[in-house]
């Protein structure tokens, strides 16, 4: 995500970044979080003793072999099952709410996509944390737990990492997955999904398959502008309407409509697929 997603107080804040006196990311004391401890005792916020605030190392592999083109983004989603994330917080009102002051309150921050989707940023360090908003204190927990309160907010998408090198982005189907513990299969390489497809076959007149495909939606870049099959906001599923041979124009689109009414009334499909487009296909022989 760019930072034109962000509200104008966050991209405000994201100017004054804070830093010790060796330019290492620091707490709005000018303390580096470099070596702290994060530990229950020194942030009443975290209960992770001894965690030194760091991404997770398979995570890290995940997101480089992505980048790289050696992964799919399954693979990143799959790494991130069981990891402590980080959700950042603002303290809002009087007093010190992190320290039992009740005038004082926690809250959760959010962001919303260019599409107008509510979005929570999540992060896997302390580090791609205060880089983001250096007043933000972090909340550490278990991706499944982060992915329950992502749902519980509304969210309908989760970035990872937001103005890092690589922001990646879950969406709907991923992240609800990963709250419910269950390994996630992208809509585009379901078989339960491609069958689906399949049975609205006899609803639509004129059309002689459909095909799947990863949509362009899912490609993201990094910040130096490498593109990556992977991590973009979608749509994510693109289903190709390869009509009879001989039908004219008038007929194609007829068959374009009867396969976007069929799809509206696909369970499976709402369940396991973010968002859909649709693309007319020539009507070549099956790969």
């Amino acid at each position: 995500m760019s930072g034109k997603e962000l509200p104008g107080h966050i991209a405000a804040l994201l100017q004054r970044q804070n830093r010790d006196g060796e330019g290492r990311a620091a707490d709005s004391a000018g303390i580096t979080w470099q070596g702290r401890d994060l530990s229950g005792g020194g942030n009443p916020l975290h209960t992770f003793d001894g965690d030194d605030g760091l991404a997770a190392p398979a995570l890290v592999r995940a997101r480089e072999a992505l980048i790289a083109g050696e992964a799919a983004e399954a693979d990143i989603v799959a790494a991130l099952a069981g990891v402590r994330l980080f959700v950042p917080v603002l303290a809002t009102g009087e007093g010190d709410a992190e320290h039992g002051d009740k005038q004082a309150e926690i809250s959760l921050i959010s962001i919303r996509s260019n599409d107008g989707r509510q979005t929570m940023p999540v992060f896997s360090s302390v580090e791609a944390l205060t880089g983001w908003h250096p007043e933000a204190r972090p909340v550490a927990a278990e991706t499944e737990r982060v992915m329950l309160a992502a749902l519980a907010e509304d969210a309908e998408l989760v970035v990872l990492d937001p103005r890092s090198e690589f922001p990646f982005v879950l969406r709907t189907p991923a992240l609800t997955a990963l709250a419910q513990g269950k390994p996630w299969t992208p809509s585009y390489a379901d078989l339960d999904v491609a069958q689906e497809l399949e049975g609205i076959l006899p609803e639509c007149p004129g059309v002689l398959r459909l095909e799947v495909r990863p949509a362009q939606g899912i490609a993201s870049a990094t910040a130096s502008g490498e593109p990556v099959a992977g991590g973009g906001v979608g749509p994510e599923l693109l289903v190709g309407v390869v009509p009879e041979p001989g039908l004219d124009d008038v007929d194609v689109r007829l068959a374009v409509a009867s396969v976007q009414a069929a799809l509206g009334d696909l369970q499976l499909l709402r369940e396991r697929a973010d968002s859909v487009t649709l693309t007319v296909l020539s009507p070549q022989p099956p790969r």
